[in-house]
């Protein structure tokens, strides 16, 4: 077919143009955060003293990106404070008030959030594995309400632990593996990849299930006669009670990983994560886009790539531990 002029008498290619403008100009003002007022709920597993690590990251990058609060956003906030047993009621005292999107952060929180709806979207800031545990079909295409990003993307990870603590203590022949066992499904997959690998790089575990803060102080005492040293895995409970658990860590001597960066900050002595900041700026992203219209269904679930392991110099000297100085400070890639 031969093209037409272009004039301005056209009246059809006015038309044409005049229609695609206007949807154009319609799409514009669908995606502008100004012309709508969302509302987000936000869970802290944690207690309200203990701030989910990284969330101050969260709020400031969904500023930049046109969401403030009091003008274009609502923000339902709840805290489990450490009890994973009141998560499901605060999932659905949020799914009550209908919120636009539900973040939250860790694998118990998700899996109470997807428990609770599969209408509204849910966003995960870091959670363990997302597809091992169930929560979503699969990292390309998470095929339902729930997405955001996984902090450890498979067990292998957690040999690391191993690996660090063989480096850094004097014939270590036992580790401990504390842990709220009852957290979630993932810790005990957790611990049963970690015995097996134990075995092969000549170590034995002894596991310690505790999830109540009067038992701390003696599954610390139980650690010590029986191991020389520890890895503590993050969940609710542990994060709330960290300043805690690094000091009964340093009170009886024992060198113990943790699965968080903020662990080394209250006094642990080693800790290697991702950054929690890092993954709470995506997640905002996340959020942003669904509230611009993406389904979570379609927004792959991101694996952490970059890792940092962290060594606090001063309880290391204080374990009488030497660090290699390779080993002190570095970012580590998967």
């Amino acid at each position: 077919m031969r093209a037409g002029r272009l004039g301005s008498g056209h009246p059809i290619l006015f038309s044409l143009v005049a229609a695609v403008a206007a949807l154009a100009l319609h799409s514009a003002h669908a995606a502008d955060p100004a012309q709508k007022v969302a509302r987000i709920a936000f869970i802290n597993p944690y207690s309200p003293a203990t701030a989910a690590p990284g969330s101050l990251e969260f709020w400031a990058r969904l500023q930049e990106l046109g969401w403030v609060q009091g003008k274009n956003l609502i923000v339902e906030t709840r805290s489990a404070e450490g009890r994973i047993d009141r998560l499901p009621a605060l999932m659905t005292d949020v799914v009550a008030k209908k919120v636009d999107v539900i973040v939250t952060r860790g694998t118990p929180a998700a899996i109470a959030a997807k428990n609770a709806t599969t209408e509204i979207p849910i966003v995960v800031a870091s959670m363990g594995d997302p597809v091992g545990t169930g929560l979503v079909a699969t990292l390309a295409r998470p095929g339902g309400n729930l997405t955001g990003l996984s902090l450890q993307g498979t067990l292998e990870f957690y040999g690391k632990y191993l690996e660090l603590l063989q480096e850094t203590v004097p014939r270590l022949s036992t580790i401990a593996v504390i842990s709220n066992l009852d957290s979630s499904p993932y810790p005990r997959r957790v611990v049963k990849y970690l015995e097996a690998l134990a075995q092969t790089r000549g170590v034995a575990l002894r596991v310690m299930d505790v999830h109540e803060a009067n038992a701390l102080a003696g599954v610390f005492r139980q650690a010590r006669h029986q191991a020389q040293a520890a890895i503590v895995l993050s969940d609710p409970f542990t994060i709330t009670h960290q300043r805690e658990i690094t000091d009964l860590a340093a009170g009886n001597r024992l060198p113990t990983a943790y699965t968080l960066l903020s662990f080394t900050e209250s006094g642990g002595l080693m800790a290697y994560s991702a950054d929690p900041a890092i993954l709470f700026r995506r997640a905002a992203d996340y959020v942003d886009k669904i509230l611009r219209g993406a389904k979570p269904a379609d927004l792959p679930v991101e694996q952490a790539t970059q890792f940092k392991l962290v060594v606090n110099l001063k309880t290391a000297k204080a374990l009488g531990l030497t660090i290699p100085e390779s080993r002190s400070y570095c970012a580590q890639t998967r």
